[in-house]
């Protein structure tokens, strides 16, 4: 006879074991460039888009002014330019690091000034770490320049189990402040 005990501690143990993982949820599309901008620059009244392909002098400024080649290299980097009237808020720019094994899709808003206006996470690919995702996160990267380290335990809060997409994160915002100063929209 099995005690009721027993039986309580059991059945939670096996729930545990066989409930589905949650790595799945973390996966996903969330939020579209075309409208990361106007969720990032709060007064925007005007916003307007350019691609810009990749080339390999691109390639070495943005090499030069980074310090090492990022993770990825994107066919054409996608730069919004953020208006409230004739006034130019900032701009955003959508990049795309390596987190433990896929890319993260990121959109990046930086201020006329070259520090972060705001960052969001538009396609997570990974199982875990999906918690950079979140405002609480994200928001400590506002005002940091392309100088700051933007590691974790550093100057970043690190996320247990997302160490990896931390540093993606921070990768990100040091790539999408040099696609700027390489295409000329910073100086």
């Amino acid at each position: 006879m099995i005690s009721r005990r027993r039986f309580v501690g059991a059945a939670a143990g096996a729930l545990l074991v066989l409930r589905p993982g949650r790595g799945r949820a973390q996966e996903g599309t969330f939020l579209r460039a075309e409208e990361a901008p106007r969720q990032l620059f709060a007064d925007v009244s005007e916003v307007n888009e350019r691609s810009i392909p990749l080339t390999s002098a691109l390639q070495g400024r943005i090499v030069a002014l980074m310090g090492r080649p990022p993770s990825l290299w994107e066919p054409a980097y996608r730069i919004f330019t953020a208006k409230h009237g004739e006034a130019v808020l900032g701009f955003m720019v959508v990049v795309e690091e390596i987190g433990k094994h896929r890319p993260i899709t990121f959109a990046v808003a930086v201020n006329p000034d070259a520090t972060v206006r705001d960052v969001a996470v538009l396609s997570y690919r990974e199982a875990y770490g999906g918690d950079i995702k979140e405002r609480r996160f994200l928001k400590q990267y506002a005002g940091k320049t392309s100088a700051a380290l933007l590691l974790p335990y550093r100057d970043i809060q690190n996320i247990a189990g997302a160490t990896l997409s931390v540093q993606a994160t921070g990768r990100a915002v040091k790539k999408a402040i040099a696609v700027l100063r390489a295409t000329g929209e910073l100086s």
